[in-house]
């Protein structure tokens, strides 16, 4: 039994060359990192925080790197199978040995390129990933920057509300000492006065809306629990584009990872194509044995190779080559989807940066200047106090309307970075 199990050992052993080294694991995720308390965060460094916390996109990271790891078991062959059996035994004293016993190793030969059409097919579903991950990023991205401007009208809003509420608080106190001289009626005051309910209201709606807005971009940045001392540096006024819409049509053909991605889908479809082809092939599995009956000592080999008469792996055949042509439409679709997304965010930034010209050139400086006279005017008794409210009210209205088309055409141009993936607003 002793030279039995020897010999054993020494057939199966050479068969251990077919084991497999898994490759390092792909990437770590960087927890996330509490901000400074009070200290006013740039653009940049909100979206460095973002890449290294958010968890979104660390779960991203994380399934890339499973499906990375689906490359291992694809490049993976067959075991081998040992087989060791014994039959008639026999306690006699006289002839302790087995009346016969057999041990042998038999494994799986794959044929027609199937484990390098399984790993071509598992690397470019990798690559795939990896452009999906780029996209969750870039969409990541586009929320930061919008949160980030939005945050910073509101900011901007606040200060403008402010200094409109102070502004009429002075004036109802110059009324009010003309209502104590007897210069003015107390329902024109009462009038005057209610007026800053409006200025009151415009103040609250903006500290609501930065308080909205933090809350949003802390939560896209990645921090659990949202605190007051968050804050941000930046201006609402983005440098001239200088840019042309050509130039950003072939940078989004170039860079966009959806259309890589889309790209990539085909690559993918091609190699499941292959892999369908080669798994409609014959595996043989060859055997060798060696038997012992008495003491008579046999060795034989033995090669059974399947006969694919009904199933050679028809439906996959055909299923893969649809899919193929398939994602082969789905990425002229996303070509022309890319060039329709860069040329409706074109038009959008032309339309806000129309509309920002016109408030920076001519409303913004008509309306203070109505204001102006109209307040003289009415102090001097040559206006009414109607006229004088209206002038008040335009005022306010034009100061909101002229920050709201800074950002409007702030978030234009992210948009427009967006579509092309190309930094334009830096």
């Amino acid at each position: 039994m002793r030279r039995f199990l020897a010999f054993v050992s020494l057939f199966i052993m050479p068969f251990a060359c077919f084991s497999q080294t898994a490759p390092p694991p792909v990437g770590g995720a960087i927890p996330a990192q509490a901000t400074p308390a009070g200290i006013p965060l740039t653009l940049s460094q909100v979206l460095d925080l973002a890449h290294r916390s958010n968890p979104t996109l660390l779960s991203a990271a994380q399934h890339l790197a499973a499906v990375h790891a689906q490359e291992i078991t694809a490049g993976l062959r067959a075991n081998p199978v040992g087989i060791v059996g014994g039959q008639l035994f026999t306690a006699s004293a006289d002839d302790p040995n087995p009346y016969f016993y057999q041990a042998g190793v038999q494994r799986l030969f794959e044929r027609g390129n199937k484990r390098q059409s399984r790993l071509d097919n598992a690397r470019s579903t990798t690559t795939l990933t990896g452009f999906e991950l780029d996209d969750q990023r870039r969409q990541t991205d586009l929320a930061i920057r919008q949160a980030f401007s939005r945050m910073l009208y509101a900011q901007r809003a606040v200060a403008i509300s402010r200094e409109n509420l102070e502004g009429y608080r002075k004036t109802v106190a110059l009324m009010k000492v003309r209502l104590d001289a007897g210069d003015m009626h107390q329902t024109d005051f009462d009038r005057v006065e209610l007026q800053l309910a409006g200025f009151e209201s415009d103040l609250d709606n903006a500290d609501l809306t930065l308080r909205q807005g933090s809350i949003v971009l802390q939560t896209l940045v990645g921090i659990a629990t949202p605190t007051d001392n968050f804050a941000i540096a930046g201006t609402l006024d983005p440098p001239p584009i200088t840019t042309t819409l050509d130039d950003l049509r072939s940078a989004a053909l170039a860079n966009r990872p959806d259309l890589k991605a889309a790209q990539a889908q085909v690559d993918v479809n091609a190699t499941a194509v292959k892999l369908a082809i080669a798994n409609g092939t014959a595996d043989p599995t060859i055997e060798s044995e060696y038997e012992r009956s008495g003491h008579v000592n046999t060795f034989g080999a033995n090669i059974n190779i399947p006969l694919r008469i009904f199933d050679r792996n028809q439906g996959e055949k055909e299923r893969t080559r649809y899919e193929l042509e398939s994602s082969r439409l789905a990425l002229t679709a996303a070509q022309n989807q890319v060039v329709s997304d860069v040329d409706s965010a074109w038009a959008a930034y032309l339309a806000a940066q129309s509309q920002t010209v016109r408030y920076r050139s001519k409303y913004l400086a008509e309306a203070a200047h109505v204001r102006d006279n109209l307040e003289f005017s009415y102090r001097n008794g040559n206006s009414t106090l109607l006229d004088y409210l209206s002038a008040l009210s335009d005022y306010r209205l034009v100061n909101l309307a002229a920050l709201n088309a800074k950002l409007q055409l702030l978030l234009s141009i992210e948009q427009l970075s967006y579509a092309a993936h190309t930094e334009i607003n830096p």
